[in-house]
């Protein structure tokens, strides 16, 4: 299965909480927004500044969404994505969800092989449901 993941789907796999993607032994490929390293790694800064993670243990956090990155098609955020994700959605989405839905409808749109959408944000799963995604992860 191609993927397109959102920072939601990595968090969860490097902070080791609960409720992994079940569906992620079945990624052979991961595409993502170049947002999603922001996202992860100003979530492990947020982690250590509230106290509910060491500088030691985000360290190694740190490294682990770096390898998982490496792996990943990761999209720029260039004009043609701003331009997707100001336009209107099916459903309400924040800014950060509306850049990473524009981001796999464009890569979508490339007409390459059929993308899955996996996220465990409910309203963004919702989204690209609306948009014609098989999503995985949302209940």
């Amino acid at each position: 299965m191609i993927a397109y993941l959102d920072s939601s789907v990595l968090l969860r796999l490097v902070l080791g909480e609960p409720g992994p993607l079940r569906e992620w032994p079945e990624v052979e490929q991961g595409v993502s927004s170049a947002l999603t390293e922001v996202e992860c790694l100003r979530t492990l800064d947020r982690l250590v500044l509230r106290g509910a993670l060491a500088v030691e243990d985000a360290a190694e956090r740190r490294a682990a969404i770096y390898a998982l990155l490496e792996a990943v098609e990761l999209v720029e955020l260039g004009a043609g994505v701003l331009a997707r994700a100001a336009q209107p959605f099916p459903v309400p989405l924040g800014t950060l969800d509306a850049i990473h839905l524009a981001t796999a409808l464009l890569w979508r749109e490339r007409g390459e092989r059929a993308l899955a959408f996996a996220t465990h944000d409910a309203a963004l799963g919702l989204a690209a449901r609306a948009s014609g995604f098989e999503v995985v992860g949302a209940g």
